[in-house]
């Protein structure tokens, strides 16, 4: 009893994944690891992305809260703008006008790709202008009280 040619491929083919051939199981063996190292790679930068932006920003010092607020104010050029804690679940995206709706005060360049003409945040400038909003507020305070 002999095997034909065919029975003998037939054995081969059958160990390979569905969908895959002989000569291209080695690239796709390769493909398949480097996918799972680049999926691998993305959620290891996530898992670090929003500590390291919040430490940029100033965490230990301003409250998430505080963080979300000031980049309101600093992006619309407009500081009655407040987060809110904790996000209604009416709001955007499940219900009500989106974040921004009727805000008028954000100095961009209108276009097909807007461009921002507010200042990068450099490191802990939040901090810094947190803290001179903070005094401005405090002296506007101050100026319209009435004398003792």
């Amino acid at each position: 009893m002999s095997t034909s040619p065919s029975a003998a491929s037939d054995s081969e083919t059958s160990e390979l994944p569905q969908g895959t051939t002989a000569p291209y199981a080695r690239m796709h063996t390769w493909l398949r690891r480097a996918i799972f190292v680049c999926l691998f790679a993305l959620v290891i930068e996530g898992a670090f992305t929003v500590p390291a932006l919040a430490l940029w920003y100033g965490w230990p010092t301003l409250s998430f809260t505080e963080i979300c607020s000031e980049l309101m104010k600093v992006r619309y050029s407009d500081d009655t703008l407040e987060c809110e804690h904790p996000y209604p679940l009416s709001g955007p995206p499940f219900g009500g006008p989106p974040e921004a709706a009727g805000q008028k005060t954000a100095r961009d360049e209108w276009g097909i790709q807007p461009k921002p003409e507010w200042d990068r945040i450099g490191f802990r400038e939040l901090i810094r202008i947190h803290e001179d909003r903070l005094a401005r507020e405090a002296a506007q305070e101050q100026a319209e009280a009435p004398p003792r």
